[in-house]
């Protein structure tokens, strides 16, 4: 299995979320739940969106095909601090490695280039799966309130 990170383009952008589902595990309140549907002009705005000085954006590939997105978003290069965000396009790349696989690769992005000294991250309560990535990638539990737990890597 080689995964790659990818700068984010609208294309690939595009290819990641024709095949994307919704997560229940990532909703506390599963009133907010509701299947996800492909719509072009929704997927633009949220590339725009991703577009932002604060943010670096790339798209999992595995096989030459984007299966999650990771990156950054408010990036603070005083403070040496920004957040990473991940998600894994539907079950079919879940419980694979490839998330744990991203996260390595991008935290590399975040201290090598980008110049980071701590990155933090957070998971829904109920979202194990995603706790434990973190974990594995070497991102230390600080706290949770009712509805995320809280973590932080530091440069080693």
């Amino acid at each position: 299995m080689d995964i790659i990170l990818t700068p984010m383009t609208r294309p690939l952008c595009h290819e990641y979320f024709r095949g994307f589902e919704s997560d229940p595990d990532i909703f506390m309140d599963m009133g907010l739940f509701a299947p996800y549907r492909y719509v072009p002009e929704r997927v633009d705005r949220y590339f725009e969106k991703q577009q932002s000085p604060d943010r670096s954006m790339f798209l999992i590939m595995l096989d030459g095909k984007p299966v999650g997105e990771v990156g950054f978003k408010h990036i603070d290069c005083v403070k040496k601090e920004c957040e990473l965000t991940i998600h894994l396009q539907n079950d079919g790349v879940k419980n694979r490695g490839i998330g744990t696989a991203a996260e390595r690769l991008a935290l590399n992005y975040a201290f090598d280039v980008l110049g980071m000294e701590a990155v933090k991250a957070d998971a829904v309560l109920k979202n194990r799966r995603s706790q434990r990535v973190l974990e594995k990638a070497g991102f230390t539990f600080i706290r949770e309130d009712d509805t995320f737990r809280y973590y932080v890597r530091r440069r080693i």
